[in-house]
């Protein structure tokens, strides 16, 4: 029995909108990771001709694990090779499967032998349902794999050029899109603190980037930085392994000191001076001597193919000027984004942004003027200088995602939030600050669950009729 779920009906969600005839256009997406493939698929759904480009030589993206890390631990050398996977050995998802799925196929156990059907299941579960995902609907047979695209550069007033090669060095090309659709995700250029005195620390710094498994930090001193989802895994994963753990956080702890009830690990506030001693001094004036800081301080926002002739910039993590995080104005709608919010649920977002940009290129869609567009821009902006948030957070949604999901698919005639789908984000954020080690095995929100599973079956029911 299939798992995908029918299309939403457009005359039902807006039955006095009427429908102009569409246009077909030819559009690259670049990256066959969550994003792109179904930005491919809801592209593809509308008329358009697709070809995904794609680095490697499998789908996933940053949910296909290697054991390989980069050349520069920190990941600073330009010079560097740059592994694209950012994933640990033990991670497994913070969110439920129920409400991590995309909408048009829903994140289930599958029942084939070696999967993973736990509510929280592991970084190799999800790259099989993303496999999954793309069987369903023959994304696959869209991608061109082992292809990196090295340029994107505007022709003229309109068409696009992508320039690409095969990794293995055998083919170079040159080809003309009406549209580009960037899918590339951030995950693979690290941000690290900026520590006074690190120049002269001796010890080794590290980005969770390169982080794989924590035999490495076997009986030494470990300082992470961080207050992230990332950093409270790797704490918890470096606990048998290392001699302590000290966790560096700017945002409030409510705990400082030794995190009972392990003996060794420790949370500090900010980092204040390194020194050639090997000594680390915090806010508080406590003092550790560690072996190694690994950052677990994010990642920057980088398309180095991407050449809009200065009209797209990235300033302290934010990409601008883009009209809902989508759109740039003045390249609008042939240049486009999925995937740039984070702090959000990620495959019901890619999906709902993919719908708008589809719609958008077929014509059934219109966007304001570019004028018009650049003034939301630059009065949401205002409203975030306004608010105290600080530029390098212009991306971070947290709860404002439904509100922002709401109106993607208010645009693109497609069904609102699920009921259920906030509430158990919300519940199992309160879950994981109550019990960080725990809260994926421990996590119950059994209505929650019965009402997610009850609109999978409704939708099931409706393909099947």
């Amino acid at each position: 029995m299939s798992l995908a779920m029918p299309m939403a009906n457009s005359a039902a969600v807006h039955p006095s909108l009427p429908t102009p005839p569409p246009e077909f256009r030819n559009v690259a997406v670049i990256g066959a990771g969550a994003a792109g493939l179904c930005a491919a698929l809801e592209l593809r759904r509308e008329g358009h001709k697709v070809v995904v480009y794609e680095r490697e030589n499998q789908l996933g993206g940053t949910w296909v694990y290697t054991p390989e890390v980069e050349s520069d631990p920190i990941g600073v050398n330009p010079n560097r090779k740059v592994v694209h996977s950012s994933l640990y050995a033990s991670l497994r998802t913070n969110l439920p499967r129920e409400v991590m799925g995309f909408r048009c196929f829903p994140f289930l156990p599958s029942n084939k032998p070696g999967r993973d059907s736990r509510r929280f299941p592991g970084h190799a579960e999800v790259l099989e349902y993303l496999k999954d995902f793309s069987g369903e609907f023959n994304i696959g047979e869209m991608v061109r794999y082992g292809t990196e695209v090295w340029q994107v550069s505007l022709d003229g007033d309109r068409n696009w050029v992508v320039k690409s090669r095969k990794m293995d060095g055998s083919e170079e090309s040159s080809e003309v899109y009406d549209a580009v659709v960037v899918c590339q995700g951030h995950y693979t250029e690290p941000r690290i603190a900026e520590i006074a005195g690190i120049d002269k620390w001796p010890g080794k710094q590290i980005h969770s980037h390169n982080y794989r498994t924590p035999d490495a930090f076997l009986d030494q001193i470990v300082l992470l930085i961080g207050n992230s989802a990332s950093a409270v895994d790797l704490s918890q994963d470096l606990l048998g392994f290392a001699k302590e753990v000290h966790v560096s956080s700017r945002s409030d702890v409510n705990e400082l000191g030794i995190l009972k009830p392990h003996d060794n690990i420790y949370m500090h506030p900010m980092i204040e001076n390194a020194y050639e001693d090997g000594r680390i001094s915090f806010c508080d004036g406590t003092i550790v001597k560690a072996d190694v800081i690994l950052h677990c301080t994010g990642y920057k926002y980088h398309h180095p193919f991407l050449d809009t002739n200065g009209i797209i910039s990235v300033e302290d993590n934010r990409v601008g000027p883009l009209y809902k995080h989508v759109f740039p104005p003045k390249l609008a709608p042939f240049l486009s984004f999925v995937g740039i919010p984070w702090k959000v649920i990620p495959f019901p977002l890619f999906e709902l942004q993919s719908k708008w940009i589809a719609g958008v290129l077929s014509g059934w869609i219109s966007l304001p003027s570019a004028e018009e567009m650049l003034a939301d821009v630059e009065a949401f902006y205002i409203s975030l200088e306004q608010s105290g948030t600080p530029k390098r957070y212009t991306h971070q949604m947290g709860l404002h995602q439904f509100e922002y999901n709401d109106w993607l698919a208010l645009e693109s005639r497609s069904p609102p939030t699920e009921a259920w789908r906030k509430p158990m984000y919300v519940v199992t954020g309160q879950w994981r600050k109550r019990s960080c080690e725990t809260y994926r095995d421990d996590w119950e929100a059994d209505e929650l669950i019965s009402l997610a599973h009850l609109d999978f079956q409704k939708a099931n029911s409706l393909a099947e009729e």
